[in-house]
């Protein structure tokens, strides 16, 4: 052989061996993986398995979650014991809505050694989603997170002074009433202020509670100016309402607030041992609870402290008699909800679903509205406490104030501080390499959002190493829009009812207000998209347009299924809508089942609700998804309308933080897997993910 071509082949053997090795990713770790040809290259069998995994990456942070374990599937026939494989493939049949499926590969992996703690505790905590509920019907047992404490932290300045009452707001953030500095400030989730306000231009006298009205403004009731102070959502100061005295209008030492659904104001007058009622614009209306009102079997209000309204009842608590009583909405004496000396001085009370929450002394009740059954949820100890007002906040917690220790207390349940927080890193988007953008959301153990974190909540490194850059970009909670996905019901129950469907579809579209998408989707025999586009244009819909006939079997869940579809590259607040005469017809359920569908919406923050343009039961099946994707309920010709379909899903917590970096690491040409992970940090919880990405080939 020529000795020219034997050198040739030597070097190019060289070269390529060398090549090789330069570009190896060493992602996959396996025995096959490691298996070797004749020139010391890695088997063709790697190579294969490289170009799948890397597409099946790319395809889920698309959103193509079938085609992701498509491309899984077939990266795992190349190397069958590769546990990165298993894990992607699980999280990609996780967000497909089989988390039965997802578990398996996992369970698969952590056995084989991989992924540690980290995937241990994804799969537990997976596994207690599936098998628990998260509502609160039954009350558990709360323990301290964390506290705000009413100095700064070098114990030099004053934060606030003796809070009294604390109301949480859908961003995360807290107004909190200080008693003794005479403010109303608003602090968000990591303890720094950054509104207050001093009332009027006289300032406040003794703020005593607040409490959010129905047009988004702020009640605020001063009790030694007995007057009650509405401020913008803001906390600009509007006008005052209410003066001394003892007749209708009037008040003296006025304490804690409530409001029903028709806007009516209800105040618990200490001074006059009554509770005043104001209409919404601050006109008294009358009063009730006094000795003179002679009702049977009631002696009258000693020292009225907590009112709360729950549906047609206002419940006040008695600070002497320890007792809650029960009134209807004019005034009118029903009875006890708890005996006398059930508490030793009940101070605030309020709503928590069909619970009410009092405080007494050093101690935090439950009281159930229907039976009148005591729970205990808090104890604050031995130590000098009093609480006056606790109340739930959009991220499960109770915030309590302590009027003693001059602190706000995080309560939280205490599986989740066990647990910690729940993260995942959700899309990564690395076009624009070395800038990398990620979505990154963040949970409790029971499924709800954590809303209003910050910069300083996150910490993102890449292959355990620091990045560089760090910016949080925003956050979705903010978002005042939401895409809409309409699905309109094409069988033959919905029939007759084509003028209400028509309405509410007009209706919800003028509710987005030119924001967002909206398409609508028609369930017949097949479903089909029958629009995509600006909500605007649908504000004439009409019945008639339609392209899909009536037909007697709607597969539900395939209209569901292709209303998700659509919705899961979308914006970040997203909802299904259901509208029709809430049945469903036989095998609707048949391709896609009740878990399988709501473990869809819920693994990708999609909201399912439901419109009724008749007064029927909607089916269980559909209660059931709705119920389980914190979905509602609504009839077409409700007195307030359809405007609060959109704007209960843009209120609804969305724990979806968009951060950025500058990557450090070498790409191969864009053929190495790029490991990131992210740590979020809140009080005494924390939760982390590892994932990974490709930046784009050269």
């Amino acid at each position: 052989m020529n000795k020219t071509v034997i050198k040739t082949a030597v070097l190019l053997s060289f070269f390529l061996a060398g090549f090789n090795s330069f570009s190896q990713n060493y992602v996959f770790t396996s025995e096959e993986a490691s298996v070797k040809d004749s020139t010391g290259a890695r088997s063709a069998q790697t190579g294969f398995a490289e170009e799948e995994f890397r597409k099946g990456v790319q395809a889920y942070y698309r959103g193509s979650y079938n085609d992701a374990i498509l491309e899984f599937e077939k990266a795992l026939s190349f190397l069958p014991s590769e546990n990165i494989i298993l894990e992607w493939l699980g999280k990609a049949y996780y967000r497909a809505g089989l988390e039965g499926t997802a578990l398996a590969q996992w369970t698969l992996a952590s056995e084989n050694g991989y992924g540690g703690l980290l995937l241990k505790n994804k799969m537990e905590i997976i596994r207690e989603r599936r098998i628990s509920d998260n509502s609160y019907e039954i009350p558990v047992k709360y323990t301290e997170s964390g506290s705000y404490p009413g100095l700064s932290f070098d114990g030099k300045s004053l934060v606030f002074s003796q809070p009294v009452s604390v109301l949480p707001n859908p961003d995360g953030s807290m107004w909190i009433v200080s008693y003794g500095s005479n403010e109303l400030l608003r602090m968000d989730i990591n303890g720094f202020v950054y509104e207050r306000s001093n009332g009027s231009f006289a300032g406040f006298d003794r703020p005593m509670d607040i409490i959010r009205l129905a047009d988004g403004n702020l009640l605020v009731s001063e009790f030694a100016g007995d007057r009650l102070s509405v401020f913008s959502p803001n906390g600009r100061f509007l006008k005052s309402f209410g003066s001394k005295g003892l007749g209708v209008g009037n008040l003296v030492g006025p304490q804690y607030l409530a409001s029903d659904s028709l806007g009516n104001i209800y105040v618990s007058d200490f001074g006059n041992a009554r509770i005043d009622v104001f209409d919404r614009d601050g006109n008294g209306l009358f009063y009730f609870g006094g000795k003179k009102d002679g009702q049977s079997g009631f002696d009258g209000l000693k020292a009225p402290s907590g009112v709360a309204v729950v549906g047609d009842c206002v419940y006040v608590a008695d600070a002497v008699t320890g007792a809650v009583y029960r009134f209807d909405a004019a005034g009118n004496y029903l009875g006890l909800l708890c005996l006398e000396k059930t508490f030793v001085h009940p101070e605030a009370m309020k709503n928590w679903g069909k619970f009410l929450v009092i405080c007494d002394g050093n101690r935090i009740f439950s009281v159930d509205t229907e039976t009148g059954s005591v729970f205990e949820n808090v104890t604050t100890g031995n130590a000098p406490s009093y609480v006056t007002c606790a109340v739930p906040d959009v991220n499960g917690n109770l915030l309590a104030t302590d009027y003693r220790t001059n602190e706000i207390y995080v309560m939280s349940k205490m599986s989740e501080l066990v647990g910690g927080l729940f993260v995942q890193i959700e899309k990564v988007n690395a076009s624009a390499f070395p800038k990398v953008t990620m979505e990154v959301k963040v949970e409790n153990r029971h499924r709800q959002a954590v809303v209003g974190l910050k910069e300083q909540n996150f910490v993102v490194t890449e292959n355990k190493g620091g990045v560089q850059d760090f910016r949080f970009e925003g956050a979705a909670y903010v978002n005042d829009f939401a895409d809409i996905t309409l699905v309109l019901d094409r069988s033959l129950e919905s029939a007759p009812y084509e003028k209400e469907m028509e309405t509410a579809v007009r209706e919800i579209a003028s509710s987005m207000d030119g924001k967002g998408v909206l398409r609508i989707i028609t369930s017949g025999a097949v479903p089909v998209q029958e629009y995509e586009g600006s909500p605007k244009n649908a504000l004439e819909f009409s019945m008639k347009a339609l392209k899909n006939p009536l037909a007697k079997n709607c597969p539900v869940d395939l209209a569901i299924r292709l209303a998700a579809n659509g919705l899961i590259s979308g914006a970040k607040k997203r909802a299904v809508v259901l509208i029709g005469a809430g049945k469903v017809s036989e095998n609707s359920f048949s391709r896609y089942g009740l878990t399988d569908l709501t473990a869809y919406l819920n693994n990708n923050s999609i909201i399912l609700s439901s419109v009724l343009v008749s007064k029927n039961e909607v089916a269980p099946e559909l209660a059931y998804i709705c119920g389980h994707t914190d979905g509602n309920e609504y009839y077409v010709y409700r007195s307030e309308g359809l405007k609060t379909v959109v704007r209960d899903v843009i209120d609804s917590p969305c724990g979806v933080y968009v951060l950025s970096f500058t990557s450090l690491q070498a790409t191969r040409f864009g053929e190495k897997y790029l490991p990131v992970e992210v740590a979020a940090y809140l009080m005494n919880r924390s939760g982390r993910d590892e994932s990974g990405y490709f930046a784009p080939l050269q």
